[in-house]
């Protein structure tokens, strides 16, 4: 089984039916505790997404916003994550969720794709989520990360025309993102039925996993999501549990 492989089982085999992909800011709140937090979310998510800090994430809400600019002053980068996976692999103790890196694409060109592909590959990372990435420009990192087997997840959004959506699912790897809202992260999604009508309609597009992101907050839009998608995807309302303190675990629990 490929990396991206990984990624589609352990959503399709998720407990209770709608698998948790769980977001943690690398990092953050205190990067001596990374491998602890990441330990304890990989034990009751399905999927991990490690958010890669940056300086402008046009993508994410205030609290991711946040907590990636305090993880940066506490000394993050892309080399020191992977070479905490990569130690954690060593010693077997990655979590049995499958682990997938949200990332803007400078840290990654800076990085190098081809030292980038092997290196997360070395450290146990399934997959890549790049929203500043269109599919049209990403041959380079593809072709990088191929022979490996890993992800590259492609996101889709209410606002998607139809023929980009089909092109996108068909081109995804481990699931498909699919966004709930125009907008940034953070806020609470509502799941009104034009939403729901949208969820159908990837789902129908895309042989693999769909999973809902951005606003996913509380148990009760994950029951108001359940079959219409195979997961649901927990960043910012995660993130602040972490800084407050709170159990993450029984969190993650307590959305099923």
């Amino acid at each position: 089984m490929t990396p991206a492989e990984r990624i589609s089982a352990a959503i399709r085999e998720a407990a209770g039916g709608t698998a948790i992909v769980a977001f943690v800011t690398a990092g953050y709140p205190k990067r001596e505790e990374f491998r602890a937090q990441l330990t304890q979310i990989g034990n009751a998510a399905d999927v991990v997404e490690i958010g890669v800090p940056f300086t402008d994430p046009m993508a994410d809400g205030m609290t991711i916003q946040r907590s990636s600019r305090e993880a940066l002053r506490q000394g993050f980068s892309l080399r020191w994550l992977l070479t905490e996976l990569a130690d954690m692999q060593r010693q077997g103790k990655l979590p049995r969720a499958p682990l997938v890196l949200m990332s803007y694409l400078n840290p990654l060109l800076a990085f190098g794709f081809e030292k980038l592909a092997s290196t997360a590959a070395q450290a146990g990372v399934c997959g890549f989520i790049i929203p500043d990435l269109p599919y049209d420009e990403g041959e380079a990192l593809r072709a990088a990360l191929a022979p490996h087997g890993l992800a590259i997840i492609q996101m889709v959004t209410p606002v998607t025309l139809p023929e980009r959506m089909a092109k996108l699912c068909a081109a995804s790897q481990g699931f498909v993102y699919a966004v709930t809202m125009t907008g940034t992260t953070g806020r609470s999604a509502s799941v009104p039925g034009e939403v729901t009508s949208y969820l159908d309609r990837v789902r129908a597009l895309s042989k693999l996993p769909v999973c809902a992101g951005f606003g996913i907050r509380g148990r009760e839009q994950v029951e108001q999501l359940r079959g219409h998608v195979a997961g649901v995807i927990v960043g910012s309302a995660l993130v602040e549990v972490l800084e407050s303190g709170q159990d993450a675990a029984a969190f993650l629990q307590a959305l099923r």
